[in-house]
């Protein structure tokens, strides 16, 4: 945490002077000034976004005001009402275009995001274990008191998909309840809980490893079709990840491991926001990758090796257009993104059916009833609502 925050307060210095640059390389494609929306100022996000809106100051005199949000809600509103360009989210960016969780609300519904570019580094997303059990694969947790935190549906849904993984359920754990993220973690220390949910190199499971229990990782295998399977029929945006950054010193670059994640961040815009903005702003982010991957903890997640084609939301109409124009773009990848596109049209479509036919006021009411309408939409058209 320390050289993070070192990092980023070279990049704020660095911001001060590349607001006058000696000169712009060519004419910008883009616009003068542009607004993202990111995590908070400690935040890998926050800083990877700094160094794009660099390179974009020093290339094109665009400048990039990056725009901190406590929460999913701070950052997605901005890029909702157009106030900001693009949002730097996390897999909230899902949530809203599937239209679930706190998206099931009255204000919100389903979004038309689109992805323009995500980062998978060289971290993991899941559940660290305390190392005095006997945890090698997510099937040992059987039994296990495993920390569930309120009000954070995120980390309890990926906590659920690793339990699926082993073939287990919430059912088959000891499921301890913890007011906050940060307070899991204090109860695996003090032996009230076994597993937390965390990302591999955050700083709490750095406390846990340094504790008199230790701390282990479950293996996640690739080769394991039928874990796979469980794991994203309860979270989708899943993948299989091999870790070479993990708390408790035994993963690194030659020990790497078998684990999950999914995209962290995740930058998009809405359907409709300028294609040719877009198609420029992708370009940049791609030609340019060597300008900007090593300025930023994670940053070399945005290589186009680190791209998932198949992933969950579906990409900007101008991202597609400018990957076939550069030879990556399959029929295959295009048959993904058309089927996404008609997911999320539903949703939007059945959405504004459901608004128009006067819900019930009440809130709890209101999600129970949108989310039975929604899976019924979708079960009809063939495709898994995930979420009931």
């Amino acid at each position: 945490m320390n050289n993070l925050k070192k990092i980023l307060a070279g990049f704020a210095l660095a911001g001060v002077i590349a607001l006058n640059p000696v000169s712009a390389d060519t004419a910008s494609p883009l616009p003068s000034t542009m607004a993202w929306t990111s995590y908070p100022t400690s935040s890998a996000n926050y800083a990877q976004l700094l160094a794009l809106g660099n390179v974009l100051k020093k290339k094109f005199n665009v400048s990039v005001r990056v725009l901190p949000g406590d929460n999913d809600v701070s950052r997605m509103t901005p890029l909702r009402t157009g106030r900001v360009d693009l949002c730097g989210c996390g897999i909230a960016s899902y949530y809203a275009s599937e239209g679930v969780l706190l998206f099931a609300d009255a204000a919100w519904g389903p979004q038309p995001v689109r992805v323009i570019r995500t980062s998978i580094a060289d971290f993991g997303m899941g559940l660290v274990v305390a190392g005095d059990l006997e945890v090698k694969t997510p099937a040992d947790l059987k039994g296990k008191k495993i920390a569930w935190v309120r009000g954070a549906p995120s980390l309890n849904l990926g906590t659920e998909a690793y339990l699926a993984f082993g073939g287990l359920s919430w059912d088959d754990v000891e499921r301890v309840e913890f007011p906050g993220y940060n307070r899991s973690f204090d109860g695996i220390i003090q032996g009230l809980a076994d597993a937390a949910f965390t990302m591999t190199s955050a700083p709490a499971p750095e406390q846990v490893a340094a504790s008199p229990r230790g701390i282990t990782w479950p293996e996640l295998s690739p080769d394991d079709e039928e874990g796979w399977a469980r794991m994203k029929n309860v979270a989708p945006y899943f993948q299989s990840h091999e870790v070479t950054s993990a708390a408790g010193g035994v993963v690194n670059k030659d020990h790497p491991h078998a684990f999950a994640s999914y995209p962290y961040p995740v930058m998009v815009a809405t359907r409709n926001y300028d294609s040719d903005i877009v198609y420029n702003l992708i370009k940049v982010i791609h030609e340019d990758y060597d300008e900007y991957k090593n300025d930023a903890p994670g940053a070399t997640g945005y290589g186009i090796d680190s791209q998932n084609m198949f992933w969950v939301i579906p990409f900007h109409d101008a991202v597609v257009r400018y990957y076939k124009d550069i030879g990556i773009w399959t029929d295959e990848m295009q048959a993904h993104q058309d089927q996404l596109v008609r997911r999320q049209a539903l949703l939007i479509k059945t959405w504004n059916a459901f608004v128009d036919d006067n819900p019930p006021s009440d809130q709890d009411q209101f999600r129970e009833a949108w989310m039975q309408a929604r899976a019924t939409a979708l079960e009809a058209e063939d495709m898994n609502p995930v979420f009931y």
